[in-house]
């Protein structure tokens, strides 16, 4: 009986043995799916999702990609495409940089960042566009501003001219609310990322000796070739220029900067009718805020005044040339604190240009006020 028991035992083992083993080739033979298995309805997407897809199909059309040869160069050619190149940034050897821009007008006329196109403006190189269509059309620079890191460009002649991005107004964003980016991060044509506004009133230094304040941060992934690309609201309206990622790796890091639109909306009109913009100013250069830091002064030293300029008018003094005397410091404009050139610089930018701007002005141990009128002095730091 023991010995009976013991064979059914091992017999019920054994057969569960081989069931285990074979289970999956029984489930492969009875189940595999040989043929295309039928579609499962997904109903309705989100509210959020269309908003989504419906803003990208309305502003995608007026996003381009924009290419800029340093110099003309045989070989750029017989180069093998890089598809997933390296953005704005220079790819080795073929002196190109890329980036976004997008449509202004009907006109077209085309935004981008500066830093995407100057190397093509300082070195006589050439500029081509491709439509989201996929037609590549040449282009031309119509006006820079460095200190703004914009500029404009021309297309040349177009099939069909893409539509103009709708603008919207940086005046009311909030913190905490949608913004959208396309570009071509790393060559990849027409991506679109999102998040939201992650901070406001930034300040940005830029070239010229100007830091650019009021400046959006997004968390929406910008990368390298998303430069002049534009960010926008949940409306589509545009909201800002994406320009720059602050990023160890130089990938997003989830911390990327725009140029507000209502600078945009600004500056880019003076590009198109006089190819350059004119900076509201006083006429100074200010000294080195480090070195001020170092002398334990707190405001804007103004190093130099420039002939003829409202500064001069109203009597500024900067610093002695022969016996390195300082003159003025400029501790207060339009009632508000000046600690730094951005403060004073974000109070002239408010102001605009022809525009009065009361100073606070120490000298000698005096704080007076100064009157003047801004001009414009787009050749000078301030």
């Amino acid at each position: 009986m023991p010995d009976r028991f013991l064979r059914i035992a091992l017999g019920v083992t054994l057969g569960l043995l081989i069931a285990f083993v074979a289970q999956p080739y029984i489930l492969a033979f009875l189940y595999s799916a040989d043929a295309p298995r039928s579609v499962t309805a997904r109903g309705d997407l989100s509210a959020a999702e269309k908003t989504t897809v419906d803003l990208f199909a309305r502003a995608a059309p007026s996003v381009v990609h924009v290419f800029a040869q340093a110099a003309a160069q045989g070989r750029a050619l017989m180069e093998p495409d890089d598809e997933f190149g390296q953005g704005e940034q220079q790819q080795q050897g073929s002196g190109t940089q890329t980036g976004t821009g997008f449509v202004w007008d009907a006109a077209g006329h085309v935004v981008t960042n500066n830093h995407v196109v100057e190397a093509a403006t300082k070195g006589g190189g050439s500029i081509s566009v491709r439509l989201a269509s996929g037609e590549v059309v040449g282009a031309r620079v119509v006006g820079t501003a460095p200190s703004y890191d914009l500029a404009v460009l021309q297309l040349g002649r177009v099939a069909k001219m893409p539509p103009p991005l709708a603008v919207g107004t940086s005046a009311d964003l909030k913190v905490g609310q949608s913004a959208f980016a396309i570009g071509n991060p790393f060559g990849l044509d027409h991506t679109l990322t999102t998040g939201v506004i992650s901070a406001l009133q930034r300040r940005l230094p830029t070239q010229e000796g100007r830091e650019l304040s009021g400046v959006i941060q997004t968390d929406a992934a910008i990368n390298p070739g998303n430069s002049g690309g534009p960010l926008l609201d949940s409306a589509g309206r545009l909201i800002g220029v994406n320009t720059a990622i602050f990023s160890p790796s130089g990938a997003s890091a989830g911390i990327g900067f725009a140029v507000p639109v209502d600078v945009v909306n600004r500056v880019v009109p003076d590009l198109i009718k006089n190819g350059r913009v004119r900076n509201p100013g006083i006429g100074i250069i200010a000294g080195q805020e480090a070195t001020a830091a170092r002398l334990g002064i707190d405001g804007v030293v103004v190093l130099r005044v420039l002939p003829g300029s409202p500064a001069a008018q109203a009597g500024l003094r900067g610093v002695d040339p022969r016996s390195g005397t300082i003159g003025d410091v400029i501790v207060g404009a339009n009632g508000r604190p000046v600690h730094r050139l951005s403060d004073l610089t974000a109070v002239v930018e408010e102001a605009g240009l022809d525009r009065p701007v009361t100073l606070l002005v120490e000298r000698d141990g005096r704080v007076r006020t100064v009157r003047l009128h801004t001009a414009d002095v787009a050749q000078t730091r301030l």
